[in-house]
């Protein structure tokens, strides 16, 4: 990474009943006016995470060329399902009429997320289509949460599972009702209706334990017609935990990610001018 990007605070009226934080990072090398716009979605598994804890993501995103929104969204279990996610919506719907002011009149908007951001970048690509709006240049997705079953390989594992595993617990404090689980909006991964998402963009790593439902739900989009640009960072990461706290100075993953971001970010951002 380049010197740290530069954020102010910020707050977003979106239709909730109050006003919800955020954080706005600026790209160092890159003209704000000519810069891609993304509304970036921390992780915690639903129930945790605050815009520090997403600092790092956020930072990578900026650095790689991109305004960002960083969003505080509603956590679990006081606000279950689907209020994140309709936050989330208006959040994005509100970052594209103030595209001017955050960024340029033309730039292209973009969601981001990891772990349960992840989750909700996903749905909130999803909604956008359904609604029609706003339109997104693309998603990406970094180690998103999509699977409700919490039984996949790679978190077995990672010793994950029903008992007291971070993800499982999280699940069923975002989704109080078992027939939330149900719908795509709430897991990405059972959504039986794919075609019509924007580019995307699917982050995992060798040793993270959400790894085969991001691959998964990359081989998806690729069945649905939707362009895919998927990635497999080599361990040793510490995915997704270690998203949540800056990255040691030896660590090869950022640099990695970033090359990643700014490919993605650049040849989509292109596309959608």
């Amino acid at each position: 990474m380049s010197s740290s990007p530069a954020w102010n605070e910020a707050s977003i009226a979106c239709g909730c009943a109050e006003a919800l934080p955020a954080r706005i990072y600026r790209p160092t090398d890159v003209a704000a006016a000519s810069a891609p716009l993304v509304l970036h979605l921390h992780g915690g598994a639903f129930v945790g995470g605050d815009l520090e804890a997403g600092r790092t993501v956020a930072a990578l995103i900026a650095d790689a060329g991109a305004v960002v929104v960083s969003l505080d969204y509603p956590l679990a279990p006081d606000h279950p399902f689907p209020q994140a996610i309709e936050a989330v919506h208006a959040a994005a719907d509100w970052a594209m009429r103030h595209r001017r002011r955050l960024a340029g009149a033309q730039s292209p908007l973009f969601v981001a997320g990891e772990e349960a951001g992840g989750n909700l970048a996903a749905a909130a690509a999803l909604m956008a289509r359904d609604r029609h709006g706003p339109d997104l240049a693309g998603q990406i997705l970094l180690s998103p949460m999509l699977d409700v079953c919490v039984g996949t390989a790679s978190l077995r594992g990672a010793h994950a599972g029903p008992v007291g595993c971070a993800w499982a617990d999280g699940w069923r404090q975002y989704l109080p009702r078992a027939s939330d689980a149900l719908h795509p909006y709430a897991a990405p991964a059972s959504s039986m209706r794919l075609e019509g998402l924007p580019p995307t963009l699917l982050v995992t790593a060798d040793d993270d334990p959400l790894r085969d439902e991001t691959r998964a739900y990359a081989q998806r989009l690729r069945d649905a017609g939707v362009t895919v640009d998927e990635a497999v960072v080599p361990a040793v990461t510490g995915w997704p935990r270690s998203y949540r706290s800056p990255a040691a100075p030896a660590a090869p993953w950022p640099a990695m990610v970033s090359r990643r971001l700014q490919r993605f970010l650049s040849q989509h951002a292109t596309a959608a001018a």
